[in-house]
């Protein structure tokens, strides 16, 4: 396998280092090209070759990554379009860009992969919405959603639902972080150490993710099993529900939502 990545940021080094420890992937079939050279040093220090040059990894790769920020997509295929070999797999990890528009860019027979990835991929743990237009082989996207599974769970899904899937996912992150910062803070608040009350958080929000994932329950019913009649937890729950939790979290997802479908 040759896999070319453009672009070396956190996303990018996260699938990176996934695919490496899974051990999907010698370094030396990984090839990340960067213009900035703190990026190429992140690629560096995983151990795969680097370069500057865009067109040098996309003429190489069988599989190719495109790992650049939205506002950068058109002018890297533009500077890509002649120089791809026959039958490569374009993935991109980007949201807003569809298929359809790689394809208007790139030409009508390019084969794409369209992936929302999240960067808790660097630890194992990452989660990647996928979907491909129909030049790519079912065999092609067996070995795309290989790697992805390699740094978490990858979950096929339309097209039309991939906006949504960047901020229940590719997001999602950085809500939960928050989430856990302030249930960090209040507890520093009642007097527990901070590491402590980091830690604590941390794993209780792990294991409820673990609970869901893995007792196939609704969060309804899990969030159930803790509500004792009369108990602290329901007290803290009303708390929520009266300051609006729920509502809160659903419109700044529907924000996000929105706000992908106008990256492009």
């Amino acid at each position: 396998m040759r896999l070319g990545m453009i672009g070396c940021g956190n996303m990018a080094a996260a699938m990176i280092k996934g695919i490496l420890d899974k051990g999907l992937a010698l370094p030396e079939e990984i090839l990340a090209s960067d213009r900035n050279a703190a990026a190429r040093a992140r690629g560096t220090a995983l151990g795969v070759a680097v370069t500057e040059d865009n067109r040098k990894a996309a003429a190489w790769a069988e599989i190719l990554v495109v790992a650049v920020k939205p506002q950068f997509y058109g002018a890297v295929l533009e500077e890509i379009r002649d120089c791809r070999p026959s039958g490569q797999v374009v993935v991109t990890i980007a949201p807003g860009i569809s298929t359809e528009w790689v394809e208007h860019r790139l030409g009508a027979g390019v084969k794409v992969v369209r992936t929302m990835p999240n960067t808790p991929a660097m630890v194992g743990e990452g989660m990647t919405a996928v979907c491909c237009n129909r030049n790519v082989e079912q065999g092609e996207l067996d070995r795309i959603l290989g790697l992805l599974d390699g740094f978490g769970r990858a979950e096929q899904i339309p097209e039309r639902l991939m906006d949504a899937a960047v901020s229940v996912g590719s997001s999602s992150p950085a809500y939960v972080f928050m989430f856990i910062e302030a249930m960090a803070d209040a507890a520093v608040a009642d007097g527990m150490p901070r590491a402590a009350a980091c830690r604590i958080a941390a794993q209780a929000v792990l294991g409820s993710a673990k609970m869901v994932l893995e007792t196939g329950k609704h969060p309804g019913e899990l969030k159930d099993m803790v509500c004792s009649p009369g108990g602290t937890t329901i007290e803290a729950v009303w708390s929520l529900e009266r300051h609006g939790f729920r509502g809160c979290v659903m419109e700044a997802m529907r924000a996000c939502t929105e706000k992908a479908k106008r990256m492009v």
